[in-house]
């Protein structure tokens, strides 16, 4: 295997490839990156057996020249740090003896070990099973108001996923860790039926490669989803067992309603968790005609409390403790100037949402205190 690229370019895909690579993989050659260079192009992969990202870089006389067709994989952390480190316009990259492989630049040489790619796992990535399109910020948009709510307990593993229902034309994207839950609706192709779970470290990795707008084509299999980008694909496993149904949860009547700016209310919520004691940070809401109050206070500490002047309430009096992290998590969420938040009792979970954005809504549990 021998050919010269240009740096940014194997640079910039190194760092797709090399989120999906885990340093504690329990099988040494998936802490490396795999490089099969055919004669028309360079193709990287990147797997910890959970996910895996493939990417592709054709033959250019610009970006890539090819002298000689072979395979290797090379470490991913040593690989991508003598890339980014390397001062040249150019790198060559050949194997020189058995699997020692030569990275040179204007002025440096590395020579770096590698490891056999007959050793790297046979990885399917055949596009097939129920095929559609979304808009790649789209899709990156639903992640970064849904991935939060997740959980990162292992307790309970289906909770540490994303849940994804496509059904009469529309796709459902529901994340609970039990104590909150965040719900997108999206429209989709009437046809398309599906349930399943993606793992938030997946989503959370493909939000973060996509970079621009375009199609992203997704297949949807029984253990599997791919997402297929320009000239990127990436597929995750799902996560067995069946979502929990949290339809129940979310209520449709409400007694008291809260208009108020999104500003305002992250800000006091940031101030009075100063003073919180509990790890949670819990803080309490006193709703009147009157006035709106946001207040803490802790034993050991004192405590505080913020008149919300810009909001708007409608009901009886009503007091509710809630988790400050959990409700700020919701709201940025929702990334709109003013939001509503909607109450059925002082123990029963609230509603947070925009009249800007029906498509999103976000679910809270309150916490007894005080």
């Amino acid at each position: 295997m021998q050919f010269r690229i240009l740096r940014t370019e194997l640079l910039n895909a190194l760092t797709k490839v090399s989120r999906a690579v885990s340093s504690k993989s329990p099988l040494p050659v998936l802490t490396g990156i795999k490089f099969n260079l055919t004669n028309d192009e360079l193709i990287l992969t990147g797997s910890d057996s959970d996910i895996t990202i493939e990417t592709r870089i054709e033959k250019n006389e610009k970006k890539l020249e090819i002298k000689e067709s072979g395979a290797i994989v090379l470490n991913g952390h040593y690989i991508s740090e003598i890339v980014r480190k390397i001062e040249s316009e150019f790198i060559d990259i050949e194997i020189i003896d058995g699997t020692l492989t030569r990275i040179k630049g204007e002025r440096s040489e590395f020579n770096l070990n590698g490891i056999k790619s007959i050793d790297y796992p046979k990885i399917d990535l055949t596009k097939r099973g129920e095929n559609f399109k979304l808009d790649s910020l789209l899709l990156k948009t639903i992640i970064n108001q849904t991935v939060f709510a997740t959980t990162d307990k292992e307790t309970r593993p289906i909770l540490t996923g994303v849940n994804f229902r496509a059904i009469d034309g529309e796709l459902s994207c529901i994340a609970t860790d039990s104590y909150r839950l965040a719900k997108k609706v999206v429209r989709v192709d009437e046809g398309l039926r599906f349930n399943i779970t993606i793992p938030a470290k997946s989503l959370n990795e493909i939000s973060k490669i996509i970079e621009k707008v375009e199609d992203i084509d997704i297949y949807v299999s029984d253990r599997k989803i791919l997402f297929a980008l320009d000239n990127i694909v990436i597929q995750t496993r799902l996560i067995d067992g069946a979502f929990p149904d949290t339809s129940r949860l979310i209520p449709t009547d409400f007694s008291y309603d809260l208009c108020v700016d999104s500003k305002d209310i992250l800000s006091a919520i940031d101030r009075a968790s100063l003073l919180a004691s509990d790890s949670n940070n819990i803080v309490k809401l006193t709703m009147n005609n009157e006035n709106v109050m946001i207040s803490s206070k802790s034993q050991e500490i004192g405590s505080v409390e913020e008149d919300l002047s810009s909001s708007f309430f409608q009901g009886e009096p009503l007091n509710i403790s809630f988790s400050s992290k959990y409700v700020s998590e919701a709201i940025r969420a929702i990334s709109q100037p003013k939001i509503k938040i909607l109450f059925t009792g002082d123990m029963k979970p609230f509603i947070i949402k925009s009249d800007e954005d029906e498509s999103l809504l976000q679910l809270v549990l309150p916490v007894r205190t005080y």
